[in-house]
Formats: structure tokens, C-alpha cells, sequence
């Protein structure tokens, strides 16, 4: 993975001023671009179309600063119709347009090319397990949130604080597949995983296939497939978050499995009367790498 991830940048580098298709790299590479997306955005901490973004940006300012071209010339150069279009996004990255930079030599904004290196981690046990299942059901109440990457998601909040207690007790009753218990269920993730990006995020349970579901719920058909579920222990949302991460820096590289599409299910077994700590499983749809 991580010389997959090395050859996508350098790609990147080589088409700037053109769109990459990841998916077909990914195919060269053996894996695919939902995975590819997904591990460079964890372990870059950026989107990739965030970071080509600041990546065609920074080697157009030398363009601008050295007044080799016009403007509409640059812009064209990298892929943008009109020097309005490449305007919005040079000051996006810049803080500045390009005809202040041209004037007065800045301010600029670098971004580096990255480049990933494997360090020596996993002191740390993970604690997974690999599950098969048949098709199931998700079946609860779903809203369209955004994507929060550290602490509490206060839209989440909200939409959980906004079912009456015996809502919750109802869908626990109905529950009868694995997953046990009531779920946090994240769905239609953007594959880059940008922070701000939408999501389906639904409070609810598992049913079999076969269950049938009372009206007035929302439903997420989940195809069968193969899982890997993580056991966490701890502060609550921080020991998830950081579960989340490790999959990406340290699960995934050491294991013969990599994303497929699908929902993250978080499945509590325990926690506090406060969700200040609590004991879960994290579900992530899994396929042979």
C-alpha cells in the first residue's frame, strides 16, 4: 500500500494540469479507488483532491511570480477554462489572487509532495475479528449529516437527543441480527472522506433479510459480504476516532483485506449513562486485498 501510494503521487505530479483516474491506476496497482482514496485521506489527513488541488496551485504560482505568461494563459495551462475559474482557486489556496501574487511576490501557501514512509508501530495489539455474513438490514431513523473527523459530531447528537427513550427501547426490541444492539450507521461516505463532506447517518439496528420492517423507519440493504470488526474500549468518541486511524497506519497495511464500499457500523456493548466511555465494535466492509 504504501508504494501504491507513492506511485499516486508521483502521478499526480506528472498529470497537474489533468484529471487522474485513480481508478484505473488502482487497477494497475492490484487494489482499487474506493480503498486508495480512502488510505490517502487517512493517512495524508487531506482529501486527494484536496491535496492536487494545493499541489496544481503551488507550481502555478511559480507561473504567476515569474510573469512568463498571461493570466488566461496559466489557467489554461492547468486545466481551467477561464482565469475567472483559476482565480477563485488560486485564492482558495492562496489567500490571495493571482494578480496580487504577480504584483507583490506573494503571500503564497505551499504544499509540499508528500511522500509515505512505513515506521514502525503495532506496539499495540488490535483486537479484530473477521465476520461473513448474508444480507441484512439496517432499519431506524436516518438523516443527512456532515462529516465530523475529531470529536462529538453535534448534528449526530441532535438527531439521537430528538428520539423519545422508548424509540430506542422499540428499536433494540427489534433487533434480531448481528450486529447486536442499537448501531451508529454511516453510509454514502464521500470517498475521499473530506471534512464537511455530507453523509446518511442512521441510529438504528440490524434485521435479517427476511424481517419485516414497521412503517415510519428508514432502511439501508446491506449485501453479503465479509467485515472486519474492531473491539474498543474507552473514552468516548476519542477511542473510536483513534481505532478509525489505526485501521489506516497500521490494520490494513499488515492484512490481506482492504475497503470495499459499503456503511461503517459502530455497535455498542456497553457505556456510561453519559457516553463519556463506552465499549463498542467498529464494522468495516472488508474484501481479499
Amino acid at each position: 500500500m504504501i508504494s501504491a501510494l507513492n506511485r499516486l503521487v508521483d502521478l499526480v505530479e506528472e498529470h497537474l494540469a489533468q484529471e487522474l483516474d485513480v481508478d484505473a491506476l488502482a487497477a494497475t496497482l492490484g487494489t482499487t479507488g474506493y480503498h486508495l482514496r480512502r488510505m490517502f485521506s487517512s493517512l495524508a489527513g487531506m482529501p486527494l483532491s484536496e491535496y492536487v488541488r494545493r499541489r496544481r496551485m503551488t507550481v502555478a504560482a511559480g507561473d504567476v511570480v515569474r510573469n512568463e505568461r498571461d493570466l488566461l494563459g496559466i489557467a489554461v495551462r492547468y486545466g481551467y477554462g477561464s482565469s475567472e475559474a483559476f482565480g477563485r482557486a488560486f485564492r482558495a489556496v492562496h489567500g490571495a489572487g493571482p494578480s496580487d501574487v504577480r504584483r507583490d511576490g506573494g503571500p503564497l501557501r505551499t504544499q509540499p509532495q508528500l511522500r509515505f514512509r512505513l515506521t514502525v508501530e503495532g506496539s499495540s495489539p488490535m483486537d479484530t475479528r473477521i465476520v461473513n455474513r448474508p444480507a441484512f438490514r439496517l432499519a431506524g431513523h436516518a438523516a443527512r449529516v456532515p462529516l465530523i473527523h475529531e470529536g462529538v459530531n453535534p448534528h449526530i447528537q441532535r438527531h439521537i437527543a430528538a428520539l423519545p427513550p422508548e424509540e430506542h427501547l422499540r428499536l433494540k426490541a427489534l433487533g434480531d441480527a448481528e450486529p447486536a444492539g442499537l448501531l451508529q450507521v454511516s453510509d454514502d461516505v464521500d470517498p475521499d472522506a473530506r471534512e464537511g463532506s455530507e453523509l446518511t447517518y442512521l441510529h438504528g439496528v440490524a434485521l435479517r433479510q427476511d424481517t419485516t420492517v414497521p412503517d415510519g423507519l428508514d432502511v439501508i440493504e446491506v449485501p453479503a459480504g465479509t467485515w472486519a470488526a474492531f473491539h474498543i474500549s474507552g473514552p468516548f468518541p476519542q477511542a473510536l476516532q483513534t481505532t478509525w486511524a489505526a485501521t489506516a497506519t497500521e490494520w490494513f497495511p499488515s492484512n490481506p483485506w482492504r475497503l470495499r464500499p459499503g456503511p461503517s457500523i459502530v455497535a455498542f456493548l456497553e457505556r456510561a449513562d453519559d457516553f463519556s466511555t463506552a465499549t463498542c465494535e467498529l464494522w468495516l466492509p472488508v474484501e481479499e486485498a
